[in-house]
């Protein structure tokens, strides 16, 4: 039997009468790369709003770690290793890329609070890691330049890093290569299989060629429900995909 690491049972989430999500059964297994796939309006955010807790469903219950973290806040989840990513690139521009880091890496020390009046010394403590982190995803060159200047691929792979300071067992990615050219997009897709040598990944994605070449898993989300699951070769054979997204995504 397949080790399932995040599984969520009838999850709805309404907006005064409208079903954003609408009974999603979802299973992740443990080391996966797994897609969340459809067309826009779907539901694939509200989804991953839901399973990082910065939405709390109308219904249905989700499980992480044989853990029952419906009700909890997100700062109680990332804690327990369940980190995500957001569509916008958020690092502090005026900072390096470095600092970047070293603010996770505090955060992650720290609790809840970023307890910024820290002594130099204690700083530069996190600053091995830091850089460790910084080279883990090809950004050694770019440690002490500010993240501003980074194309916007390499800004993902810096957010990549402040993520990953925050030790997380699973994390979910929320269209990592939106608004990237090509370049970009094949050096994040390496990223992110490298990323997922020992963790597990969760990840909304409209690149079809991309999660065709990475993931193990797909669920395809349409007006809120599951439409279908399985393997990439599989759904996008499937004629009722092919009508409600990779018909028009491929378009």
């Amino acid at each position: 039997m397949q080790d399932v690491v995040l599984a969520t049972e009838g999850l709805v989430m309404e907006f005064k009468g409208f079903r954003a999500v609408n009974g999603v059964a979802l299973r992740v297994t443990r080391g996966s790369i797994h897609a969340l796939i459809g067309p826009n309006g779907a539901g694939k955010t509200t989804c991953f709003n839901l399973l990082t807790k910065f939405l709390t469903p109308t219904a249905g219950s989700i499980r992480y770690k044989d853990c029952d973290i419906t009700g909890m806040k997100p700062a109680d989840v990332a804690r327990q290793g369940l980190v995500r990513s957001f569509q916008i690139s958020a690092v502090f521009p005026n900072l390096t890329v470095k600092e970047n880091v070293r603010i996770a890496l505090q955060r992650r020390a720290r609790g809840s609070s970023f307890d910024f009046w820290r002594s130099e010394r204690v700083l530069r403590s996190l600053d091995a890691e830091a850089l460790a982190l910084v080279e883990s995803v090809g950004l050694e060159s770019f440690a002490n330049r500010a993240a501003s200047e980074l194309s916007y691929g390499r800004k993902r792979a810096l957010e990549i890093a402040a993520t990953l300071a925050l030790d997380p067992e699973m994390l979910l990615l929320d269209e990592p290569m939106a608004g990237m050219g090509r370049e970009d997009v094949q050096r994040t897709a390496d990223l992110i299989r490298r990323v997922s040598a020992n963790r597990t990944i969760l990840m909304v994605e409209h690149n079809l060629s991309v999660v065709a070449s990475l993931c193990d898993r797909v669920t395809v989300l349409a007006r809120g429900q599951v439409l279908a699951e399985g393997d990439y070769a599989t759904i996008s054979q499937d004629p009722r995909v092919i009508e409600a997204y990779i018909g028009d995504a491929h378009a």
